[in-house]
């Protein structure tokens, strides 16, 4: 019989932030990137469970913030990549690519991906993709501490993925990236198409997040550096794929 997939909900923290609550089995659950302790704890509250694990993908204070408070509050493991643990709340279990996190009846593996910091990691929990500030909807982080070619190979890393893996990504920028998108491509009628989609679910007062990761393959520019015709529609022709994505990730810091 197929499972059931994960249940994941994200939480709204400050004006843009998603903290991911995942539930673990046996009423427990873990929480990913918690900026802020209160909407997490009021969650916990309205649903009657208890939270486990603590899992950070990067020292960032906007995804850290509530770390302290949810750990003592709960008592539960902190979790963080060793690379950054000096600059992380204090770890109860430091990590590093490759390693196996058991979340009750699950598994989180680890995968650094340097790039917005130099030691960010991710975690892929069953179809889940726990992206921080590495891979957003239709975007990608800012380069604050790693290289281009950091970001591109972590990039390629994660592109690698199965197209079903659901992207939780730890900002809700989705319909701000589509805007720098559909500004790339305006004659693509199926991007115009899904921007409207995505409109309707902000419109809502609902969360864009999570959705496959085909459609980031489609339509997200920093994962197509590789494809020459799209270089080409972007007047970049002849460049290599990490001379593109340079370029893109420039220009969206202009945008």
């Amino acid at each position: 019989m197929p499972q059931p997939p994960l249940r994941v909900e994200s939480l709204l923290s400050g004006r843009d932030n998603l903290v991911w609550v995942l539930a673990t089995g046996s009423g427990r659950c873990a929480v990913i990137d918690p900026g802020d302790a209160e909407p997490v704890s009021d969650h916990l509250a309205m649903k009657g469970w208890t939270l486990s694990h603590i899992l950070l993908t990067h020292h960032h204070g906007d995804h850290t913030a509530g770390v302290a408070t949810l750990a003592r509050r709960h008592g539960a493991m902190v979790v963080g990549a060793e690379a950054e643990r000096n600059r992380l709340p204090p770890l109860d279990l430091a990590v590093g690519h490759g390693d196996v996190v058991a979340l009750g009846t699950l598994e989180a593996r680890v995968v650094a991906v340097s790039g917005h910091t130099l030691g960010h990691v991710v975690y892929l929990v069953e179809d889940c993709l726990f992206s921080g500030d590495t891979l957003f909807g239709f975007g990608c982080g800012r380069l604050f501490e790693g290289s281009p070619a950091m970001m591109w190979e972590s990039l390629s890393r994660l592109a690698a993925l199965p197209d079903a893996t659901r992207l939780c990504a730890g900002h809700e920028y989705t319909l701000l990236n589509l805007d720098f998108v559909c500004h790339l491509e305006p004659e693509r009628a199926d991007l115009t198409a899904l921007r409207h989609e995505i409109m309707a679910i902000v419109e809502r007062g609902e969360c864009t997040l999570p959705h496959p990761l085909a459609l980031e393959k489609r339509f997200n520019p920093f994962l197509r550096a590789s494809d020459p015709a799209f270089a080409a529609r972007v007047g970049l022709a002849g460049q290599s794929p990490l001379e593109v994505f340079t370029a893109l990730r420039e220009r969206r810091n202009r945008f």
